[in-house]
């Protein structure tokens, strides 16, 4: 009883410093502080304590069985999780305006931004940007590879685990795979910052980066990336990058025996026949193939 009365008149602010550190030894001061917390953050209407604990002692007098109805915090915390949750659900759903494009395996994807511009995605791919800030701010995410064809307006950027990639508006094509990245410009002038450096790319000319090393690429004179015809084209890339190619295109899985993966391959291949595609790649260098379902090994040519 004496206990009760401590805590009420601790929640009304009437306790002394010394009955206050008294309470705090008490192993459920935890608990009433968590208490003390919650209820401050909740409207509820100014009452007498000793008077509603009062009451509470008269009303046993009026109930032949009465019912006790204790209040568990572990529940109490349960409670509150849920609502926790349930808070950030409804945060996600009516708040949270991010929007997302995704490529599978052999799929590509062609779609418009808010402002209109046009964007392909290659295979394996993703593009996220928030849909109800672009007109202030037109930035998107992108992992894989696409082809933008941006309408004049405020600055366009597309970020990427590589490097950013800031227009106005243009036609350019940027690929960011694993330890690779590239950046083709077909239309405009497209400004490239990779590691505190940027490069302005006019129509043309293409900024890569392979392990982490600036390559020099030839120029071009196509009008838009050869992917978009259903053919992957490369000039000196390394040989792994171009079976990880196949791979994303075919839904299949490349080994290698005997073979030097970094060496640098020139060439294309088709989106559109696998077995026309694995010859395209072996047969300029030298190499034989076997497949076994989903499996493809190259190996080494052996002259007979």
């Amino acid at each position: 009883m004496k206990k009760e009365k401590e805590i009420l008149k601790w929640f009304n602010g009437e306790l002394s410093s010394k009955e206050i550190e008294d309470l705090k030894q008490s192993e459920d001061f935890e608990t009433l502080e968590k208490i003390a917390h919650y209820a401050a953050h909740i409207a509820t209407p100014e009452i007498n304590a000793q008077e509603a604990l009062a009451n509470l002692k008269n009303r046993k007098l009026t109930k032949k069985t009465p019912k006790v109805r204790p209040l568990y915090i572990k529940n109490f915390f349960k409670v509150a999780a849920v609502f926790a949750v349930v808070l950030t659900s409804a945060y996600f759903l009516f708040y949270n305006t991010n929007q997302s494009f995704e490529t599978g395996i052999a799929q590509t994807k062609r779609f418009h931004l808010p402002d209109n511009s046009e964007v392909v995605l290659n295979a394996s791919s993703k593009i996220t940007f928030n849909e109800k800030n672009w007109d202030k701010k037109r930035a998107l995410t992108l992992e894989g590879e696409a082809y933008f064809q941006v309408q004049k307006g405020k600055t366009f950027s597309v970020n990427t685990a590589d490097g950013i990639v800031k227009v106005l508006g243009t036609h350019f094509d940027v690929k960011q795979r694993n330890n690779y990245y590239e950046v083709s410009c077909y239309e405009g002038l497209v400004s490239v910052t990779y590691n505190d450096k940027t490069v302005k790319l006019p129509p043309g000319k293409t900024f890569r980066v392979i392990n982490k090393q600036m390559d020099e690429s030839e120029d071009f004179d196509a009008e838009t990336p050869a992917w978009l015809q259903k053919e992957s084209s490369f000039t000196r890339v390394p040989l792994h990058q171009v079976i990880a190619e196949v791979e994303r295109q075919y839904d299949i899985k490349i080994e290698t025996q005997d073979v030097d993966t970094s060496k640098l391959f020139t060439g294309s291949f088709t989106h559109t026949n696998q077995k026309t595609a694995l010859e395209a790649i072996t047969i300029p260098l030298q190499l034989s193939y076997s497949i076994k379902g989903k499996n493809v090994i190259f190996y080494k040519y052996e002259v007979q």
